[in-house]
């Protein structure tokens, strides 16, 4: 089933996207596995390849919040290892994307 979404509009910032996934993390079941909230740029799962249960959930996360698609050729540390990374992504996908 198809809905529109009116919290997302193209041209939203990278800041304010980051901010979301922050909260997204903070209040998930999953990072509450981490023992406490990762910096920025702090890698969430060091050198090692994306956990196909975190790929999962964050790429639901990413099209239900945002309305991006997320391929699974996408699901890599470099777009979804970090908070930052992952705002730095969904702001790349979007229209019109802003600072």
């Amino acid at each position: 089933m198809l809905r529109v979404e009116e919290r997302f509009t193209p041209g939203v910032s990278e800041s304010a996207i980051l901010s979301r996934v922050r909260s997204f993390v903070g209040g998930n079941f999953l990072y509450l596995q981490l023992p406490s909230m990762p910096a920025d740029d702090q890698g969430l799962f060091g050198d090692e390849a994306l956990p196909a249960t975190y790929f999962t959930v964050m790429a639901n996360f990413i099209e239900e919040e945002f309305g991006a698609i997320v391929s699974p050729c996408e699901g890599t540390n470099e777009n979804l290892g970090s908070l930052r990374a992952v705002a730095r992504f969904v702001a790349g996908k979007q229209p019109f994307a802003v600072g």
